[in-house]
């Protein structure tokens, strides 16, 4: 029951939205409380509730069919969620109230994501930049293989260049609601597959207890070629290769580890259509370097860890390498 700001910053995984008052309503009653009365303030938010609970019914709750039993919340558990269920109780449904609200379920959110992760025995896929570790990912899945796959979530994938067109990432509390819900639907007696992260994932963070249960889990490594690498990634940031603007100022973030000589010549690359070049040299002075720079010291089992290589890019492959770890 909450406004579409506050549903837009985090809400239960699968929820549905129906505001009893909407954002300009919400800071319309109370504005009024504060500086009018709470009196004042009550009378102007019943008349919104009850007009905006009655729209609800009539545009999609009415349809629902009569042994429907909702969960219903807003901030606190208050005036809001309780207005909507005493309304659907009286009509016959079987309507609760979550007790205490949006802030008793952000409480056991964090409160699970400090101990979920260290419940699972973890797979974590490492691999070069452009490996092809979330088509691992998704091959794994339609196995029926437990995955979890965070750049899905935190909508990234994961690198200086990893922004999604169209796509903001969610709020870091909507990526936490989105991983807690992923684990609460994992069996602890299989394994679960994820791919080497580090601690953000663009402008996101990953649970600490997440990651430090991926750091100390056991590895395997995929082995792409180069040459295999660079068409793959020109697939997957086809977005990029179109528009030569937004890759060129996303390359303007790497100006402090390369210089503006070198950023220029990359950008003039991508003007001039010539990604392969540009690609493989953006593999080669950076991202290979600062991936083993990084990789072993996070991941201490890798050394021991099961390598795969990936001998053509297709999904036929990706499906072969993912029935070779589940068979």
């Amino acid at each position: 029951m909450r406004s579409e700001a506050e549903f837009a910053e985090d809400h239960i995984p699968g929820a549905i939205n129906c505001p009893v008052l909407d954002n300009e309503e919400r800071i319309r009653v109370g504005t009024l409380y504060k500086q009018v009365s709470p009196f004042e303030a009550k009378k102007v938010g019943a008349t919104l509730v009850s007009r905006n609970i009655a729209r609800h019914i009539e545009a999609n709750l009415g349809q629902r069919p009569r042994n429907w039993k909702p969960l219903i919340y807003c901030w606190r558990g208050g005036t809001r969620s309780g207005a909507l269920t005493s309304v659907l109780q009286q009509i016959g449904w079987r309507a609760n109230r979550l007790e205490g609200g949006y802030k008793t379920y952000r409480r056991a959110v964090i409160d699970d994501l400090a101990v979920q992760p260290q419940r699972f025995s973890w797979r974590v896929i490492c691999g070069l930049t452009g490996s092809g570790k979330s088509r691992l990912l998704r091959a794994l899945d339609k196995t029926g293989a437990q995955v979890l796959d965070l750049e899905a979530l935190a909508a990234h994938r994961g690198s200086v260049l990893g922004n999604l067109p169209d796509e903001p990432q969610p709020s870091q509390k909507m990526f936490e609601s989105l991983v807690w819900h992923a684990l609460n639907n994992f069996d602890v007696a299989k394994p679960v597959f994820v791919e080497s992260e580090s601690k953000k994932i663009g402008n996101l963070r990953t649970p600490e207890a997440l990651i430090e249960a991926m750091w100390a889990s056991d590895c395997l490594r995929l082995d792409t070629a180069t040459a295999l690498r660079v068409p793959m990634l020109i697939q997957e940031y086809d977005h990029f290769v179109r528009d030569s603007a937004a890759l060129g100022a996303q390359l303007d973030c790497l100006v402090t580890l390369h210089g503006h000589e070198r950023i220029n010549a990359w950008k003039a690359m991508s003007v001039a259509g010539d990604i392969e070049t540009l690609v493989r040299e953006l593999l080669e002075c950076h991202y290979d370097p600062a991936y083993t720079r990084s990789i072993f010291s996070h991941y201490p089992r890798l050394e021991q860890g099961l390598h795969l290589t990936v001998a053509q890019d297709s999904d036929a492959e990706f499906e072969r390498l993912a029935a070779q770890l589940t068979g």
